[in-house]
Order: structure tokens, then sequence, then C-alpha cells
């Protein structure tokens, strides 16, 4: 499909070789390499070949370059993977752009998966979304970039501690594992991180393959469908907001180890019926306002309020889901259901910005 064939082994522009797939996606393949000059480790983003897809390449390479660029006024540019470099290759499929970025460690969704089922360690999570709002805040503001992928797959681990580093090797093939245990030394990750050690460990957003300009959108459809706003999934205008509620579905997820919402077709309704129907059950009726202000509105709604091809909705609150499916107390779910609220309103223009996600008290308490 115009994915370069790379091979362990391999020495990208004369000076990286490759060591290991770190991963492969619809766009690009992830190899972690050893920088034969510094002696250190970085990874190589080689972007597929594929005809009508040199444009595309080009985009993600111009908002690296912006997001490296404003760094240099704005630390909260920390929180995003940094580009190190770019450059160009012909390779037996055609011709490639490969980015260079730092090597970081494991994702989000790799350490989500060893604690099945009960989320993770609330100070970890609130830390973790503090940087992941910074990271965005700092996209928004500075760069003018919709990141419009948020999901645990894209906030990817980094830090010196000693755990991380030991356990790094240890992760590498974690996309590729069906259980996503991770294994080091000794057992699982989860019995190898403390809580203090776990709070060592930084996050970074990464992956702005799919980003595009505030002003300038390049595509219809984004964002991996549970993590996809209402207004996408109407058809509708996006911008920012989009984002935020992404991370409003993440930080769910990583508080409960549960999807906000995952949606399933079903013998006469589509997945995104299905999506839009347990988005109506938890937060209630959509606006006619927002539901007809499409003119294919008709592809979900039969009349104000009324589902085409779903009929019976169980309406549900997030304060009875967190009480009832994973036991938390009303001082708990009280002001976590307080800060996921506002970042999930209908309306983007009324949806928290990350500004004010970050100013919250729940995060800070």
């Amino acid at each position: 499909g115009g994915h370069h064939p790379a091979r362990e082994g391999e020495v990208f522009n004369t000076r990286y070789q490759a060591l290991c797939k770190l991963g492969c996606g619809t766009f690009a393949t992830v190899w972690l390499c050893q920088d034969m000059r510094r002696k250190k480790h970085v990874a190589v983003k080689v972007l597929k070949s594929r005809e009508g897809f040199a444009e595309a390449a080009q985009d993600e390479v111009t908002l690296l370059r912006c997001v490296s660029s404003m760094k240099k006024k704005d630390r909260a540019g920390e929180n995003i993977v940094c580009l190190l470099d770019d450059f160009r290759m012909i390779g037996e499929n055609g011709f490639h752009i490969l980015l260079l970025e730092e090597a970081l460690g494991p994702s989000l969704r790799c350490l989500m998966g060893n604690y099945a089922g009960q989320g993770l360690p609330l100070p970890f999570v609130k830390k973790s979304l503090q940087q992941v709002l910074a990271g965005l805040h700092f996209l928004h503001k500075r760069c003018r970039i919709i990141h419009a992928d948020i999901k645990p797959e894209n906030v990817l681990l980094c830090g010196h501690d000693k755990s991380l580093q030991r356990l790094l090797p240890h992760t590498l093939d974690c996309g590729r594992r069906t259980d996503l245990r991770l294994k080091g030394p000794g057992g699982d990750l989860g019995n190898q991180l403390e809580e203090s050690d776990l709070m060592s460990i930084e996050v970074k957003i990464a992956d702005l393959g799919s980003a595009c300009w505030t002003y300038k959108l390049f595509s219809k459809e984004i964002q991996t469908q549970p993590y996809r706003a209402l207004e996408v999934l109407l058809g509708l205008d996006y911008g920012t907001p989009a984002d935020i509620w992404s991370t409003g579905c993440l930080a769910f997820e990583m508080a409960t180890g549960e999807r906000l919402f995952d949606p399933q077709p079903g013998k006469y309704f589509s997945r995104d019926d299905d999506h839009v129907a347990r988005i109506i059950e938890l937060l209630g009726r959509i606006p006619p306002q927002i539901a007809f202000s499409w003119n294919k509105s008709t592809k979900f709604f039969s009349r104000p309020g009324a589902l085409l091809r779903i009929s019976r909705l169980s309406p549900r609150s997030l304060h009875s889901i967190l009480a009832d499916r994973h036991s938390w107390t009303k001082h708990e779910a009280t002001p976590f259901t307080s800060f996921l609220l506002p970042a999930l309103r209908y309306a983007p223009e009324r949806r928290a910005t990350a500004a004010q996600c970050l100013q919250h008290a729940w995060l800070s308490a």
C-alpha cells in the first residue's frame, strides 16, 4: 500500500540504523533507530509513498515545523512530541518523507492495558491531563492547530525515571500484542510501578498525522470513532473544541478503565447511529438547532429529539455510571463530573477550552 518495507539493520540517511519497528499505521511505519553519530535512540517515522499522499505528508511536516518554531516562545510546547529533522528517501515503492522525532516510551493505551477495568491512579490521571491540556492550549492558541485525533494511543509516556527506562525494551511491541499486558523484569508493569514511580513519568501528545489548521481544514471526517465529537459525527463544521471533547472521553477512560462511548453497529443501525444514541443517553436530548443545523440531519433524526433507527434509549447520568459501575463515592464522583461535563457540551462554542479545563478545581485537588 505504499509503505516502505524497512528491515532491522537498515540505515536511513546514512546515519539512523533501524533497531525494531515501534508501530504501523494507515499512513506510516515508525522505527526505533540508533543515531550512529550521537549514539542515542531516536524514532523515525517513514510516511508512505502512495500517489496523492505527498501533499498530506508535506502538511504534517509543515505542522510539526510550526510546533518546533513556537516551542522557542512557549515552554508548553514541551508537551508535544518534538520534530528533530525531516528528510527524503527513494525506496523500492517510491518517494518517502521521513520524520525524525525524539524516542519516547509506550503509549497510555499500553499502560492502561495493565490496569484492566480499574483505571489509572487518579493523581497520575490528573497530572497527565494537565500535560495533555497544556499541550492542546499550546496547539490551539500558539500554533492555531487542531490535533484531530486525541486518544490513548497518541499520548506517549516519557521521563528519565529508571522504572520507565528499564521497561522500555519490553513495551516496544505493545501495539502488536492482543492482551496489552506489559511484561517487565519479574512480572507485569502494574506490579513494577508504584504510584510514586508512576508520578515521575511525564506524557506528551504525539502524531500530528491527522492534524489541520484552525483556518484550513483538510478533512470532513476526523478523530477515531469512540473519541469523535458530536459535531463531527453530525457532519457539521468543527474547530478546536473537537479536541476538548476527545480529551473528555480520554479523561473518563483513564480514570475508569472503560470507554465513555463504545458504539457498535446493529442489524438495523450503523455504528454512527449507536454513537449518537449513546451520547443522548448520557448527555440528554440534542437541541434541534444543533441536530437540524445540517442539511443531511435526516440521516439520524426523524424529528427533533427522535432518532431515526433507534427508538429505545436507556438514559443514565455520568454520576450513576461512576457510582454503580465503578463504585466511586459521591465525594469522588461529583468533582470529576463537574470537570468532565463542560468538556462535553453539545454546542462547540459553549464547550470549555483547554485553558478553562486547566483551571478546574478537580485537576489541582
